[in-house]
């Protein structure tokens, strides 16, 4: 038996859980730990190895899942620091500015496309691109921050290669797109809105069209090739079906074959390529994953989500209140919504069985709660850069934060089913 009852052992697990992540611990590290932590305050300390082994046990389906899961994000950050290091993102962004003569349309797109790059405090990368187009419209500090902050993370709720939703779909056992397709309308509404409130009665400086259009474009789709291959590749392996979804291979596959095309359009060599695989950056994320399925088996062995079954049979508690309090609070407060989503995920898969509704709801819920917290990397940085204070960029995140999570709400609560 563990040392303490498993309210008391999560209260204390989620108390480690934030000092790590304040004292911006490596999120691998700090859910891994947390996970160790609550098996030893709440489980039998002989059962630890046991768990940890079968959580990536290839002989079961939840291991095989998991395996394919971590080497997928593992791919992921190859192809996004691969991206970098090879300069190929700076050649999509720089052909699409200059493709794109509006800057309204390209401090849309822009912080977007350097979105696909999932690195922490990955806004800085887009802040002089945005700075630049910005000055045309003679936005205020708080306004650029805004803008910067907000496109940035219009893609991630409906990007199959976004960690998030790779972990959502899997500790939810639902499938990706069927989330990613429940979410189109909510993305919409954020590029909606984020455009008003961006742009309100601004107006852009008519430039002169440059030459060599042909050149840029030819650009563009050349350095987009990887991604794109990527999307059509995991978009073709769930039309096939043949069980890939299931156990996480479309993904896996995917991330793969998009690795290999950025090589041979960069013309890496194998020093370049490898260059990446030397970065600490790459495992803490790929251990990230791990620890999240390692906290789920930890919390679904102690039996946390019983304490929230009978809360619920009760009629104390609703599961929508729950699905959406817990992962926005959480994201909020820790500043991570890979954290949320694993704590989340772990307490509701004891008693709720998801759907693709669901596990849309926690997603969102968690991803907003993330996104406005000022605990948020890319928020801190981006308000640096441009040199204003947090409250300044909140008097636009809150309207848009609440019109996007209004439209996530009117979609669960639609009348369909997928």
């Amino acid at each position: 038996m563990g040392l303490l009852d498993p309210l008391t052992a999560i209260l204390v697990s989620f108390c480690l859980l934030g000092v790590l992540l304040y004292k911006r611990v490596n999120l691998g590290i700090t859910l891994t730990l947390t996970a160790i932590v609550l098996a030893l305050l709440a489980l039998d300390w002989q059962t630890i190895p046991y768990i940890a082994y079968t959580t990536v046990d290839p002989s079961t389906a939840d291991g095989l899942l998991a395996i394919s899961v971590i080497l997928a994000t593992f791919g992921i950050m190859w192809l996004s620091q691969l991206y970098k290091e090879t300069g190929e993102i700076t050649r999509l962004s720089e052909s699409l500015s200059r493709l794109v003569k509006n800057p309204k349309i390209v401090l849309s797109i822009i912080p977007a496309i350097i979105g696909f790059l999932p690195v922490a405090g990955g806004a800085l990368m887009s802040a002089p691109i945005v700075d630049a187009e910005a000055e045309k419209l003679k936005l205020t500090p708080e306004r650029k921050a805004y803008v910067n902050l907000w496109f940035r993370h219009t893609i991630f709720p409906v990007y199959p290669l976004g960690q998030l939703l790779i972990i959502t779909a899997a500790l939810t056992e639902t499938p990706l797109f069927s989330i990613i397709f429940l979410q189109i309308p909510t993305v919409a509404v954020m590029v909606a809105v984020g455009f008003l409130v961006s742009f309100w009665k601004t107006s852009a400086i008519k430039e002169e069209k440059a030459g060599k259009t042909s050149s840029d474009l030819k650009d563009f789709v050349l350095t987009f090739s990887p991604i794109l291959a990527t999307i059509v590749v995991a978009i073709s392996m769930n039309v096939l079906g043949y069980g890939f979804p299931q156990q996480g291979f479309d993904i896996l596959i995917a991330t793969f074959v998009g690795l290999a095309v950025l090589a041979a359009i960069s013309r890496s060599n194998l020093r370049t390529l490898t260059k990446p695989l030397r970065m600490l950056g790459v495992y803490g994320v790929t251990l990230a994953v791990y620890g999240a399925f390692l906290l789920r088996n930890v919390m679904r062995t102690a039996g946390i989500s019983e304490i929230f079954q009978l809360l619920i049979s009760n009629g104390s508690l609703n599961i929508v209140v729950l699905l959406t309090a817990i992962p926005m609070a959480l994201g909020f407060l820790i500043g991570s919504p890979s954290g949320a989503i694993a704590i989340g995920a772990s307490i509701f898969t004891g008693f709720l069985t998801f759907t693709p509704k669901t596990a849309a709801l926690l997603y969102i819920s968690a991803y907003l709660g993330y996104l406005i917290a000022p605990t948020h990397l890319c928020f801190t940085f981006t308000a640096d850069y441009f040199k204003s204070s947090l409250g300044k960029v909140y008097k636009y995140l809150i309207p848009s934060f609440t019109a996007t999570f209004a439209t996530a709400l009117i979609v669960y609560f639609l009348p369909f089913s997928i």
